[in-house]
């Protein structure tokens, strides 16, 4: 996510599932309420996990979560840059 952040300055922050707190992995984004990184679940899915197989590894990540993190994402790469 950070990657991604600093190539495409444009994209809104995604706080609404991603979190980051500088004692709480020393600030990598993780999602809300957990201490699994967001970059576990890209990981994951590059690897050829399903998403199901990410939620089994990962139980304190909700369904939803992985899915509005996904669908802001997309619409973040879809929005025009400024």
């Amino acid at each position: 996510m950070v990657e991604i952040r600093r190539n495409l300055p444009h994209l809104p922050a995604m706080k609404s599932v991603v979190a980051t707190n500088p004692e709480i992995l020393c600030g990598t984004p993780v999602f809300a309420g957990t201490r699994v990184p967001v970059k576990n679940l890209t990981d994951c899915l590059e690897g050829g996990s399903t998403i199901d197989e990410f939620l089994d590894d990962f139980p304190s990540v909700t369904r939803a979560q992985v899915i509005a993190f996904l669908e802001e994402a997309r619409e973040a790469l879809a929005a025009p840059a400024k």
